[in-house]
């Protein structure tokens, strides 16, 4: 007891004494020392604050360069894999075709290089996308090194030679990073770790770290670290023995639990903790939507690839002001706005996040929460970058992913954005795509085709054709219908109104009374 009384007292003391400047202040005669001594003090202070701001901006530019690891990129591709997808795709009648096309051409090459130079350009557009990839994760490419093989080395994906070259590369740059754009089986993970001083990352574990810097919303993050736990579960690597807890006591002298056991039990624990509290998001978010389908309004949602424009289509459409970036899958958290159409008609449009090709099984399943608001919605927009040499390929994959949302029956419009960068003389050629609809998010072009596309893909609530008569003391009912229909055709004879109008069946049968009855 004495003790915590005198512990106290050093505590209230200062306390005590910081109150009398200001209470006794009055009374002490003034001098020029104590006049001059609040300045010199105040001068002194403004200096300290100074120098601690310039050390705190010195400290935050170090930890941003920190930051910004370099890395080494490795891109392989598999001549095996490519040759069988190409002829998956080769129909009998191309093949008539391309056998034609050799005979006619005069040095008899002429397919055959086109042939070949098809992969390339695909291979170029997947070894841009992933040096982009590895950007947005912040990291500085130091060097980026390419194979071609027929398949896959089971030990270290790339062979002796070239991990040997790899084991080089990162000590001529002294990089802190390897990223290998394609998934690394554990145990090649460990055999390139063990030849290598520095950390390894494939493509889903360099996807998941991406995610993980954009997760701003508690879903978001718990929804990547549970993505990065399944990821990392069938991963774990321990010394054995040598990381064993020895227990105590009689018959408790062996190994014991090893660590990686531990580690693996955690991690179990952390996983069903993380998927209960995603399962009371799941339920907050059903309440939500069960208030919000009380008051019927459709759902439209954007989906596509990632970087194509969606969040400045989102934009352009709503003026939100959501997050523009460059960047790969700058936004992760759903949004929605409300939309009105050119039939007054009103609908939610939602920002989802965008796909990749190659993306991880476990980012999928994760964020199924989020993406069901891709799952209620009545109508898609498949946002695509019109100027993407890769627009078959990157389609293709989102319609992958959808596959596996078992969201494919649901009505799709195939929207061509980005139309600002395509040359003039291809946008005629993309024009002619059946169901396309070109766009463009930054300069605002083509907007208007786009709402009239939705208005006439909207099933829900279709628009239907009325003739209204009913007195002019009904203002309210006059109002809504202007507010939410487009009325045309108004005239006035005494007391009544008689007007068409065009809308959703939803709001014109509310008022079916006042329906003009036909003759």
């Amino acid at each position: 007891m004495p003790s915590k009384s005198t512990s106290k007292l050093p505590r209230k003391v200062p306390a005590a004494t910081s109150k009398l400047p200001h209470e006794e202040q009055p009374t002490p005669a003034p001098t020029r020392k104590t006049r001059d001594q609040p300045a010199r003090r105040s001068l002194v202070e403004a200096s300290e604050a100074q120098a601690a701001a310039i050390a705190a901006r010195e400290r935050r530019s170090l930890t941003e360069h920190s930051q910004a690891e370099l890395a080494v990129l490795v891109t392989v591709e598999f001549t095996e894999d490519i040759r069988k997808q190409r002829m998956r795709k080769l129909t009998a009648v191309a093949t008539l075709a391309r056998q034609a096309a050799a005979i006619e051409a005069a040095a008899g090459n002429g397919e055959e290089a086109l042939a070949d130079n098809a992969p390339d350009l695909d291979f170029d557009a997947s070894r841009a996308e992933f040096e982009e990839l590895a950007r947005s994760a912040g990291a500085i490419i130091a060097a980026n090194l390419v194979q071609r093989r027929a398949r896959p080395d089971p030990r270290s994906l790339v062979g002796e030679g070239k991990l040997e070259e790899i084991v080089a590369v990162v000590a001529s740059t002294n990089a802190s990073l390897v990223l290998f754009d394609h998934d690394l089986t554990p145990s090649q993970l460990r055999n390139i770790e063990a030849r290598l001083p520095c950390h390894v990352i494939d493509r889903s574990q360099l996807i998941l770290d991406i995610f993980a810097r954009h997760a701003r919303t508690r879903e978001g993050q718990l929804q990547v670290e549970l993505a990065q736990l399944e990821y990392q579960l069938p991963r774990l690597s321990g010394r054995g023995r040598a990381m064993s807890q020895l227990g105590g006591g009689i018959g408790t002298r062996g190994p014991g639990e090893t660590q990686l056991e531990t580690d693996r039990r955690k991690i179990n624990l952390r996983i069903d903790h993380i998927k209960e509290q995603l399962e009371s998001v799941r339920r907050i978010r059903h309440q939500q939507r069960q208030r919000r389908e009380a008051v019927p309004v459709p759902v439209v949602a954007l989906v596509g690839y990632t970087n194509a424009g969606k969040s400045t289509l989102f934009n352009a459409l709503t003026e939100a002001g959501v997050l523009e970036s460059a960047r790969m899958f700058a936004t992760l958290d759903p949004k929605l706005r409300q939309l009105q159409l050119p039939s007054r008609r009103k609908i939610l449009l939602s920002d989802t996040v965008g796909f990749i090709r190659n993306l991880p099984h476990t980012l999928v399943t994760s964020f199924r929460a989020t993406l069901e608001e891709v799952e209620r919605a009545e109508v898609l927009l498949h946002v695509q970058d019109a100027s993407s040499p890769m627009l078959d390929e990157q389609k293709a994959q989102v319609e992958k992913v959808l596959a596996e949302l078992e969201v494919s029956g649901k009505p799709v419009l195939q929207v061509l954005n980005k139309t600002d960068l395509v040359p003039a003389r291809e946008l005629d050629h993309l024009a002619a795509r059946k169901g396309s609809i070109l766009v463009s998010g930054l300069a605002k072009t083509g907007l208007e085709a786009l709402l009239a596309a939705i208005d006439e893909a909207l099933v829900a609530d279709p628009l239907i054709d009325s003739a209204f008569r009913l007195p002019q003391s009904e203002g309210a009912v006059l109002a809504s219908l202007e507010a939410g229909a487009i009325v045309d055709g108004k005239r006035f004879e005494g007391n009544l109104v008689f007007l068409h109008a065009r809308g959703p069946a939803s709001l014109l049968n509310r008022y079916r009374r006042f329906r003009e009855r036909s003759a």
